[in-house]
């Protein structure tokens, strides 16, 4: 992260010269407002010139007529100019909008295609300002470039060779002040850009804050562990950073501003001054001051507009600099040229030789998106077999992001279509990691894992996900309606689909037990639901889906007996036919599985039936037997 003990630092070339290739659909309009600016700035000196013609030819010669011809001309220019300045902002406004568009669009693309390694590793805060503040910045970055840099510029250049046209010497004078115009405009353009930065990197944080501490499980977290004066005070230490930095921003801008109109000034009384005695001697008349005196204000107007500009646009354009480097980060996992479809897919799983190791913090994502802040827990050492459940039996060290362990180390796999697979084994031995590979939310380190023959890289990702039902051990939902939720697995669900997936699911009286039935709002992450009653929607959605793979992670933990048994009823006929991949606690899923797979430290250690395993007296035997006694314990 930025702060203010770091060297300014500039804008690179390379950013603006992206900027510009974002502009290339745009460029036939770019042409038509640089023409329109052009003309208006011709049509603007109209009033200047003819006023100097009526003070040195209408008036010393008392010619009412060709006064009256000047005076209507400079109406007509007011009218034209005024029809040319709203044709400049449509096409001004239409072009930036259009580009932010196109940032914003591919933006959400790029992100939303990530693996997801990278939202593990990223602030959600400091993702949402990227997409929302910086691109808003950058929206200010080009309509300032469009409408202040292009149109002073032709301004300043048609201003000069119209005043060069009048008096030459003049002219030149007006220029020697040029310096005191650029000279501080860069200088204070690269430390507006550090100040820029530094604020919105405060922002992002605090957008991190927000986002984690108010949604409602980050609130009962603060509420029931935290201090939320501790949490209140760091906030505004946050946001009192940011009002110093807004304050001192404002204040080296006006602080530029007045210097450079007080510049402007003094050039405009040295132009009167040496004009009045160029008159006085004859050398120009009073006409050529006059039109001089105009046109000279037409200089350093543009010129201060110039180099506030570079100011703002060199701030901007820090706002594309940390888009660019998001859109810079690259997608492990993207589709092969040569990716076919996956269609009537049977549900034939093979692993062959896996080997998996998550990627570093510094593969998946960005230090200003991680906040820099890597809280690293040490792996956990040895322990003896004890635990409550399934999954913290035996030692097995856990994985920790940021930390490179092979989590799986050659996995060799068969699984039949219409199978039910249950995989067991300690906490961190690699199941979860195992079921993720074969949807492709990581790849394979090694090996390959392969779905009716076909290596699950060698098809698009699309079709692979449309193939595989998953149900988390804690599933999300959005907040929206229980039908809006049901229907994100499969839009064009009819409610008659919807009504059958949820009895199917055992959730249907629930459902029509609450206030608005189907249009009822769960919340944010539905935590208006019981936590049985989230998992038994999230198994409608997947029944919705109706994929030929299914995965449940620790799917039915949250429920109790009475629900338990419910689910299980309703598995038994939706997974019928389906290949079915299942963690689980509950020895019911176990003891009914057509294959059980044991793991261990990322190696299958066991695999067989319940009745199999146990005969072996193995890891599965002591690690059922500690389930058993858990079960027992529970039911008195």
């Amino acid at each position: 992260m930025s702060s203010g003990s770091e060297s300014p630092k500039g804008i690179d070339r390379k950013t603006v010269a992206r900027v510009w290739q974002f502009s290339a659909p745009y460029r036939l309009m770019i042409v038509g407002f640089i023409i329109l600016i052009v003309l208006g700035t011709v049509i603007g000196l109209v009033p200047t010139l003819a006023f100097r013609d009526i003070i040195d030819t209408a008036i010393e010669n008392k010619d009412r007529s060709r006064l009256n011809w000047l005076g209507l001309l400079v109406v007509i220019a007011a009218f034209a100019s005024a029809g040319i300045s709203m044709m400049e902002r449509w096409l001004s406004s239409r072009i930036g909008e259009g580009i932010i568009y196109d940032l914003r669009d591919k933006l959400f693309r790029h992100v939303q295609d990530m693996p997801l390694s990278f939202f593990t590793q990223t602030q959600t805060g400091a993702l949402i300002s990227r997409l929302n503040n910086d691109v808003i910045g950058a929206q200010r970055a080009f309509t300032t470039f469009l409408s202040t840099v292009i149109g002073n510029v032709i301004n300043l250049a048609i201003t000069l060779v119209a005043m060069f046209t009048i008096e030459w010497r003049l002219t030149l004078l007006s220029l020697v002040i040029l310096p005191f115009f650029l000279i501080p405009s860069r200088r204070v353009g690269v430390r507006m850009a550090d100040i820029t930065r530094e604020s919105m990197e405060l922002n992002a944080s605090m957008n991190t804050t927000m986002t984690e501490r108010f949604n409602v499980s980050g609130a009962m977290l603060v509420k029931l562990f935290g201090q939320p004066r501790v949490e209140a005070d760091d906030f505004s230490n946050r946001a009192a950073r940011v009002r110093d930095i807004g304050i001192r921003s404002a204040m080296l801008a006006r602080v530029f501003m007045v210097a450079m109109t007080l510049v402007g000034s003094i050039g405009t009384a040295a132009i009167y001054w040496i004009g009045g005695q160029m008159v006085i001697n004859g050398t120009i008349s009073i006409g050529d001051l006059a039109a001089l005196s105009l046109l000279v204000v037409r200089v350093y107007l543009p010129l201060t507009a110039l180099s506030n500009a570079r100011v703002d646009v060199t701030s901007a354009l820090v706002s594309f600099e940390r888009v660019f480097e998001i859109l810079d980060l690259s997608n492990p996992i993207v589709d092969a040229p040569d990716a076919g479809e996956l269609t009537a897919t049977k549900g034939n799983i093979r692993f062959d030789g896996v080997r998996f190791t998550y990627p570093s913090a510094d593969e998946s994502t960005i230090a200003s998106l991680e906040d820099g802040t890597q809280r690293r827990l040490p792996a956990r050492g040895p322990g003896s077999r004890i635990g409550a459940g399934l999954t913290e039996v035996t030692p097995s060290p856990s994985y920790v992001p940021g930390v490179e362990r092979e989590v799986l180390k050659g996995v060799d796999l068969e699984i039949e279509a219409g199978q039910l697979v249950a995989v067991v084994g300690p906490s961190g031995a690699g199941k979860s990691t195992l079921l993720n590979l074969v949807p492709r939310l990581y790849d394979v380190s090694g090996g390959s894992i392969s779905i009716d023959g076909h290596d699950i890289r060698s098809v698009t990702q699309n079709s692979l996900r449309k193939s595989i039902g998953v149900v988390n051990q804690d599933p999300h939902m959005f907040h929206d309606s229980v039908g809006a939720n049901l229907r994100y697995a499969n839009p064009t669900a009819t409610d008659e689909q919807l009504i059958e997936a949820t009895k199917a699911a055992r959730i249907y009286q629930v459902i029509a037990d609450l206030p608005e039935g189907f249009d009822t709002v769960v919340g944010e992450r539905g935590y208006r639901l019981s936590g049985g009653e989230k998992q038994r929607l999230a198994i409608a959605r997947m029944l919705l889906k109706d994929p030929a793979i299914v995965i449940l992670d620790e799917a039915t933990s949250h429920l109790d007996t009475e629900n338990e048994h419910l689910i299980q009823q309703a598995l038994e006929h939706a997974l019928k036919g389906r290949t079915s991949l299942v963690i689980a606690h509950r020895l019911s899923t176990i003891t009914s599985a057509d294959q059980i797979i044991v793991v261990d430290d990322g190696v299958v250690v066991e695999q067989g039936t319940h009745v199999e395993l146990r005969s072996l007296g193995g890891l599965y035997d002591s690690l059922y037997e500690n389930l058993l006694r858990v079960d027992v314990t529970a039911d008195q």
